[in-house]
């Protein structure tokens, strides 16, 4: 398993169709983290191998500090993810790294999306959180 590279500075949705929700942040997050939600309803890095924290929620699309407002991509095309060296279609997992993507299943198997392939042959990341599973 790799962890996937974030340029924080490229993130960004490709399609204006992508679901986007905003939240507080509990801690601080960079642009391009994968995030969970709180018991108090804020979100924070994601963690697979870091009980509560697997409950992978969307991925940061700017950076915030804790207290602070942060859009969420649920579900959408998303760019800033160094994934041109997958296969189209390969599947992309939450990563035992706080707040990161991954080539590979992390302690927990998480499935945070998938590679898109634009029509130019641009490779970007397909963000799909699952809101209604709960990993244990």
């Amino acid at each position: 398993m790799a962890d996937i590279t974030v340029t924080a500075a490229q993130v960004g949705i490709v399609y204006p169709n992508a679901i986007v929700y905003d939240f507080v942040a509990s801690a601080a997050v960079t642009a391009g983290q994968a995030v969970y939600q709180t018991s108090a309803g804020k979100v924070a890095p994601a963690d697979a191998n870091a009980a509560g924290k697997q409950q992978f929620r969307g991925i940061a699309l700017k950076a915030a500090g804790a207290g602070e407002p942060v859009s969420v991509l649920k579900e959408g095309h998303c760019y800033g993810f160094g994934v041109s060296a997958l296969n189209a279609d390969a599947l992309l997992y939450l990563s035992d790294t706080e707040g990161a993507l991954a080539d590979g299943a992390g302690t927990m198997t998480v499935i945070a999306g998938r590679v898109f392939a634009l029509p130019d042959g641009t490779k970007i990341a397909y963000i799909s959180a699952d809101w209604l599973r709960a990993w244990s």
